[in-house]
């Protein structure tokens, strides 16, 4: 009689046990669900999550990384003064993704080209660079950085008109470089 009533026992407390914990992820569920309603508006909408705190720029970032502001292509339209030689427009930029590195990293193709309508060697050409860097190998008498939104191309040496200095760099994203100066010859 004594193995009868020890299984009714163990049985009844599976029993309650099921059903505590039923009731128990019924609880939680429905009080995670009335508390955050909005988690199915959020999917409708492009409201940020409740989750994140009201006020504060929701917009997440990689940490440690210096990241570059990206602005619409633009095209710069020449501004010549009467007499003037050349002008930053006069350097063309083309760049566009490549096959990635065995590591994965991604890389990029950059085209200079010298297209002076005046028909001028251009030398000193500078660009906007931001943080640029490079998991590939870039030599520095063709590119480098020299400090903060400052990169120096052709070691500051003549592009000849028509000419054409091309690298390749590798970096998790495109920078976005831009002519700041030139000096014409």
């Amino acid at each position: 009689m004594m193995k009868d009533d020890l299984s009714t026992t163990t049985t009844a407390t599976r029993r309650v046990s099921v059903i505590f914990a039923s009731v128990f992820f019924i609880f939680f569920s429905l009080s995670a669900l009335l508390t955050d309603l909005d988690i199915i508006g959020s999917f409708m909408n492009s409201s940020p999550p409740s989750y994140l705190p009201l006020g504060l720029n929701t917009t997440i970032v990689a940490p440690h990384r210096k990241l570059l502001l990206t602005k619409e292509a633009t095209i710069e339209e020449p501004t010549r003064i009467w007499g003037e030689k050349c002008t930053k427009s006069d350097i063309v930029i083309n760049q566009g993704p490549t096959a990635p590195l065995p590591t994965g990293i991604p890389t990029y193709t950059v085209e200079v080209v010298n297209a002076c309508v005046t028909g001028c060697d251009i030398y000193g050409i500078h660009f906007k660079c931001g943080w640029f860097s490079s998991a590939h190998l870039i030599n520095p008498r063709v590119f480098k950085r020299l400090r903060y939104d400052d990169c120096l191309v052709n070691d500051g040496k003549p592009l000849v008109y028509g000419g054409t200095l091309s690298f390749q760099y590798a970096n998790t994203f495109p920078y976005p470089l831009s002519v700041s100066s030139v000096v014409c010859s």
